[in-house]
């Protein structure tokens, strides 16, 4: 799988820019953390690595995002094209409300121009595979996605993307709506699929991050000339981060006296 090369990638809503600019890698086959106090910028950073960001309307990006040797911001690239290579999975748990399971899964793969049923279904058990789904709801593929739990629902979403086979795979705060064994389950699952993929997930907790992270990246918020922006302070192997943070902004936040 392709690292994520970030140089000097800035964010704007209008006029307004939302992070001072970013420069850092995301390791393949590794899963880095971005943590920080709200409004610091995370989600805007991880929308940008897949193009979401310019779906706002009025929002854009300068700078360059590397994924392996492609410029994602080159401007001959389709967005559609890299929203296939790198995948996202939202906070909230979405089951396509007018699909089955099947079709939850199916809908990307079919967008693709992909007809043949025998090759959509060894494509749909592969990825509810991948999720490690399958056997909650091989049953049940013709039900409403809507029927399942929370959990499933968020896996139902992380195999609706894996199985378009992404390089890479973009998670904001993907168990912050679930209990803490929906959570358990996610997380595992999330490290079964570093193997073969790139991982990015923001996470308020920093529980979370200290347990399935390998790289954690900081971000804070600078309050300066009337106008606050997010801005990244560390990023760094997660145990050092945690326990011999550099930056005594990320030991404030850490250890709670700011955030």
């Amino acid at each position: 799988m392709s690292a994520v090369v970030l140089q000097e990638l800035t964010p704007f809503y209008g006029a307004r820019q939302a992070v001072k600019p970013v420069n850092m890698t995301l390791a393949s086959n590794q899963i880095t953390a971005i943590i920080g106090p709200s409004g610091c910028g995370k989600s805007t950073v991880l929308r940008c690595l897949n193009r979401m960001h310019e779906t706002i309307p009025g929002a854009y990006a300068t700078g360059t995002v590397m994924l392996g040797a492609q410029n994602i911001y080159a401007p001959d690239i389709d967005p559609t094209m890299i929203r296939i290579k790198v995948g996202m999975v939202f906070q909230q748990p979405v089951a396509l409300r007018t699909r089955n399971v099947y079709e939850n899964v199916a809908v990307g793969l079919r967008l693709q121009g992909l007809s043949n049923r025998a090759e959509l279904d060894a494509a749909v058990e592969r990825a509810l595979r991948s999720a490690v789904l399958w056997d909650e709801v091989k049953d049940v593929l013709d039900k409403p996605g809507t029927a399942l739990s929370g959990g499933q629902q968020q896996r139902l979403s992380i195999a609706r993307a894996l199985a378009i086979e992404p390089e890479v795979l973009l998670l904001d705060e993907p168990a912050s709506a679930l209990d803490p064994i929906a959570t358990a389950s996610i997380e595992e699952l999330l490290m079964t699929l570093k193997s073969r993929l790139t991982i990015v997930i923001v996470t308020h907790s920093m529980q979370q991050a200290a347990r399935i992270s390998d790289e954690t990246a900081v971000f804070m918020v600078d309050v300066g000339a009337g106008q606050s922006i997010g801005e990244l302070v560390e990023k760094g192997d997660t145990t050092q981060v945690f326990t011999q943070p550099n930056d005594p902004r990320t030991e404030s936040y850490i250890s709670g006296r700011v955030g």
